[in-house]
């Protein structure tokens, strides 16, 4: 991901309930059923956030069967932490 990915990313994790999902993804791949399971909110709703979050490639996405399963897209999130890391360097430095 270069800095033009950044913009979709920010926009993706501006959201509590996408934060929240990425924050459950973290035991593993799971389907949209189980995730939605975690939400007091309808298929639709989480479907929308999961299709935000493939979108800023924050999270993959796998069908199996009749299912769809999501993790989470490490690389990006690596990109990023090297992307802020370099603003904790800067203060380190004054």
């Amino acid at each position: 991901m270069s800095n033009m990915g950044f913009p979709e990313t920010f926009k993706a994790l501006s959201d509590p309930v996408r934060r929240e999902i990425l924050t459950i993804l973290k035991e593993g791949k799971m389907s949209a059923g189980d995730i939605a399971g975690h939400f007091d909110m309808t298929g639709a709703t989480i479907s929308y956030h999961l299709s935000q979050l493939k979108k800023a490639d924050l999270v993959t996405e796998t069908k199996y069967k009749n299912f769809v399963y999501y993790e989470l897209n490490l690389s990006v999130f690596e990109e990023l932490m090297c992307w802020i890391s370099q603003f904790k360097e800067v203060q380190n430095e004054n």
